[in-house]
């Protein structure tokens, strides 16, 4: 699943998501150049909650 995460803005933000999402039992592949967060081995609605819940605000695509 992908994601566009706008206030996904430096290397700590990408750091952070890709760490909440492991700790959930994913793993995340971000692109800060387009602002854009693939998710593996979650659903959809867990992916975005996680994120989230790490202070970010993911939207589909």
């Amino acid at each position: 699943m992908k994601f566009h995460v706008e206030d996904m803005s430096c290397g700590h933000c990408t750091a952070a998501i890709e760490k909440a999402v492991a700790q959930a039992g994913g793993r995340a592949s971000t692109d800060l150049a387009s602002r854009s967060v693939t998710v593996q081995g979650l659903d959809p609605a867990r992916a975005a909650e996680v994120i989230r819940e790490a202070g970010y605000t993911p939207q589909p695509g």
